[in-house]
């Protein structure tokens, strides 16, 4: 015998169409639930911050950094999300000291298979050098953008196609190609060296390997 009305065609049709978007639904939130509580200590706070980082709410985004070094000590995506919150606020001394210290952490404890990982120190290197450049530190500046480019150059080839449609910068400059400037301004007499370009120095963008 038949429930009621699941002998109409119509109605076990509609019944399976629900069923099935019900099943996919909870496989979806199940899946999503899963890659929370699967996530290594800290790394949901820093996706919240890097969000924020990304909107310019940086008190915010310092926030979540801070909180995720507080379920994860030397999370390397919170430490460089710190330093790039106090790069791009200007507070040059705190920034210059993250970027350091996230350098020794990562020459002390990277695998050498861990490409990630050599990505971060490779941008943490190419981000110091930017802020060096800002600073007037062009011997600075070059050295670590050398070193950016020996640990992973393919991380900080330049920004990625998302952030040239952003910024409005068809061809942005790349930290090889500021590294090359440098190096030829530096060998001249330094009554001849033009070091700073305005138009072309406010391309440059900060490198977030997470």
């Amino acid at each position: 015998m038949n429930i009621k009305g699941f002998g109409d065609p119509k109605v076990l049709r509609r019944f399976v169409i629900l069923l099935g978007v019900a099943t996919f639904v909870m496989f979806t939130f199940w899946a999503v639930f899963r890659n929370y509580l699967d996530a290594p200590p800290g790394d949901f706070e820093v996706r919240q911050g890097d969000i924020l980082l990304g909107d310019g709410k940086y008190g915010k985004a310092l926030e979540r950094f801070n909180a995720a070094l507080g379920e994860s000590p030397d999370h390397r995506g919170a430490l460089m999300g710190r330093a790039l919150v106090f790069l791009q606020t200007e507070r040059d001394v705190e920034a210059r000291a993250e970027f350091t210290y996230l350098i020794d952490y990562l020459r002390k404890s990277l695998a050498p298979d861990d490409s990630t990982g050599a990505a971060t120190l490779a941008a943490a290197y190419a981000n110091r050098g930017i802020l060096h450049d800002r600073l007037g530190r062009y011997e600075n500046a070059l050295a670590d953008y050398i070193e950016a480019m020996k640990v992973d150059e393919g991380a900080v080839d330049g920004p990625s196609l998302i952030d040239k449609v952003i910024y409005g910068t068809p061809r942005p400059a790349t930290i090889r190609q500021r590294a090359i400037y440098l190096s030829q301004q530096l060998a001249l007499p330094a009554h001849k060296r033009l070091l700073r370009i305005p138009e072309k120095d406010a391309e440059q963008r900060m490198y977030k390997p997470f």
